[in-house]
């Protein structure tokens, strides 16, 4: 038998590096690029709509935003407006959905109607670009862009919203953290976090922030002032020498630092509380896994969702979109539950009765 597989979803045609997934529209957003380098590879935001097509969860391309020379490294959604770190600037982005008109019956013997357009389009580089798909109309337009990084070889590693989607942070090569307001953009804050790049970061309310280096530390700020830090050989299990990074998460009232993986292109998923596996696919992707999501458990999640118990998406280098389903975990019913207690309790009687004929 070979090695499990997971589903491919969708395959661009560009290294993929980010994902994010809209709860209020099930639109998946990937990103990638080949970068400044003129090689033939594009660059762009993928805007992919989901649905179940024969029993299967499929995605196919909505919108194609072109963003040139600039390849987006790392994304963040706070409702219609997505965060790209391309290279070492912060793009806004606004995107709207919204029911398609059928402009060709308004327009009677004009047969003129929107065409579907799956590529980068020349107009689709215009600001506030459209794309017509199966009932959906996707307008994207840029908004404010502002310079992150300012290192010797700037590159914005990770950006994030705050948890009411007034504040924007973002992490460097050179260990700097920044807050921005939004959709502004004027800075509140900067300090230096880590030596080193940042590799993810946190913000949650009152400006308190947690933040990963590649020095393999974990720190809890408030503002600019270091609150605890955590060292994972110190504080964590030991490990071996497989290489690991923290990935900090906000659940809204405690940061958690976790350890979530290889760098081998492996993907699982685990119970938070107890870290028991139960999903895991090796090498799903055969190299680095560049970015991962859940189905959001709110918005147009649950239908997509099904009868699954969790959704996971992954993308990676290798250009692929892969779906990782987690078959719904069924609890043992009460009253199946109830029957067995009863069932025990009358085998365990007789057993005593004939053991000891006089106990009854």
């Amino acid at each position: 038998m070979g090695p499990r597989r997971a589903p491919e979803l969708y395959r661009a045609p560009f290294p993929l590096l980010g994902l994010q997934v809209d709860p209020s529209t099930g639109l998946l957003i990937a990103a990638g690029g080949g970068g400044a380098a003129k090689a033939g590879i594009k660059n762009g935001v993928h805007f992919l709509q989901q649905e179940w097509i024969n029993g299967r969860l499929s995605a196919s391309l909505l919108h194609s935003h072109d963003t040139e020379t600039r390849v987006t490294m790392n994304l963040a959604l706070a409702g219609d407006i997505l965060a790209a770190g391309q290279d070492a600037h912060c793009q806004l982005l606004r995107f709207q959905a919204h029911q398609q008109v059928n402009k060709a019956e308004k327009a009677g013997s004009k047969k003129q109607g929107p065409r579907q357009r799956k590529g980068a389009a020349p107009a689709e580089k215009k600001c506030g670009a459209e794309t017509q798909h199966e009932g959906l109309e996707l307008r994207v337009e840029n908004l404010q862009a502002v310079q992150t990084d300012f290192s010797s070889d700037p590159l914005q590693k990770v950006v994030c919203f705050n948890h009411d989607n007034t504040l924007l942070a973002t992490g460097g090569t050179n260990g700097y953290v920044r807050v921005w307001k939004v959709p502004g953009l004027e800075k509140v804050l900067e300090f230096k976090a880590h030596e080193g790049e940042i590799e993810d970061l946190a913000l949650g309310p009152d400006v308190k922030l947690v933040t990963v280096g590649q020095d393999l530390k974990a720190s809890v700020w408030q503002k600019d002032q270091l609150v605890t830090q955590l060292h994972w050989q110190e504080n964590g299990p030991t490990i071996s020498s497989t290489p690991y990074y923290y990935q900090a998460s906000w659940d809204g009232s405690n940061f958690l630092p976790l350890r979530l993986g290889m760098v081998t292109g492996s993907v699982a998923i685990y119970i938070a509380f107890s870290l028991q596996c139960l999903y895991y696919v090796r090498e799903a992707h055969g190299i680095v896994v560049t970015d991962v999501a859940f189905l959001p458990e709110k918005g147009h999640g649950p239908e997509l969702l099904g009868s699954h118990e969790t959704a996971r998406f992954s993308v990676a280098v290798d250009s692929h979109c892969q779906l990782h389903l987690l078959p719904s975990l069924q609890s043992v019913p009460v009253r199946l539950l109830l029957l067995l207690c009863v069932g025990l309790i009358v085998v365990t009687t007789l057993l005593l009765q004939s053991v000891f004929p006089g106990f009854l």
